[in-house]
């Protein structure tokens, strides 16, 4: 795995000597832009608009704050490596241990994988056995790609996990999202039916049956296309929701639905029991007997 941070984990007096990997990747399909008349690639210029579109180079440009409009203040590349290289030589210090299921989904951001590096396999393993114990997860800040982050540090089947999550003035306020209804009155028909949709769809959770189809079906046309083989398109496609307008109607025929898509369980056949074993054991033993004696 790549390294993409080395660091150090503290808490307390413990310092925790660690390597940072990701912990998931992006497995979207990058399509380039090409010119229709040739196939040949699109360039991206940079050009000054304000010098007749003159190209720009790379050592020509300069890192700026907008402040108001068409007003910027310059930041030199010396000033912000310093800032960053002041942050990042900062251990990743644990400021407080919490319960996991007290943050919202909303927060989290991206995973990372830590290892333990050089003389680190104690300490970290110690980290790891003591959060399992007390079911407790770590808040951090550290330094990732010239932002400070705000983390959370907690296990992962046999590895410790780098979770960032959002600073609260990120995630935008409820409040701002249009059409949200305060309070609806709902029957107590439909809430009773729609709590048997939920139960009759509940299963426990599978990573691995959920696949991307549409890379797959993207992947496979790619493929084709490149090998010069015909691909049909458009094949089976899922069944659109009736329109339904009763909402009570519509939460039966789902819940109808539901039941009958759900697969048959099969009894399994009873096994003998114990008693009936020995039951028959006994009587071919006395039978056995009995025709020893006759003879």
């Amino acid at each position: 795995m790549h390294t993409m941070w080395k660091g150090t984990i503290s808490f307390g007096l413990v310092n925790i000597p660690v390597k940072m990997h990701a912990a998931t990747e992006n497995k979207d399909i990058k399509l380039r832009q090409l010119h229709k008349k040739c196939k040949t690639p699109i360039k991206y210029e940079k050009t000054c608009p304000n010098c007749g579109d003159e190209e720009v180079k790379s050592e020509d440009i300069v890192k700026a704050y907008e402040y108001a409009s068409n007003k910027f203040v310059v930041l030199d590349d010396e000033e912000l490596e310093a800032l960053k290289k002041e942050q990042e030589d900062k251990a990743v210090e644990i400021v407080d241990f919490v319960q996991l299921e007290e943050i919202d989904p909303i927060y989290f951001e991206k995973s990372y994988y830590l290892s333990p590096n050089e003389g680190g396999s104690k300490a970290y393993a110690l980290l790891r056995e003591a959060l399992t114990d007390t079911g407790k997860i770590g808040i951090a800040k550290m330094m990732i790609r010239s932002k400070e982050q705000l983390a959370v540090i907690r296990v992962y089947k046999d590895a410790i996990v780098v979770e960032t999550i959002h600073y609260p003035d990120e995630v935008r306020a409820v409040g701002v999202v249009p059409n949200v209804p305060s309070q609806e009155s709902v029957g107590k028909k439909e809430l009773d039916t729609a709590k048997m949709l939920i139960e009759q769809l509940t299963t426990e959770f599978e990573p691995e049956k959920y696949k991307d189809d549409y890379r797959t079906a993207l992947m496979e046309l790619i493929e084709a296309k490149k090998n010069n083989k015909e691909i049909e398109i458009g094949g089976e496609t899922k069944t659109k929701p009736d329109n339904v307008v009763n909402l009570m109607d519509a939460l039966q025929e789902s819940l109808d639905r539901a039941k009958s898509d759900k697969p048959k369980t099969t009894k399994p056949k009873k096994k003998t029991t114990t008693k009936k074993k020995t039951a028959a054991k006994n009587t071919t033993k006395n039978a056995s007997k009995t025709k020893k004696v006759t003879s």
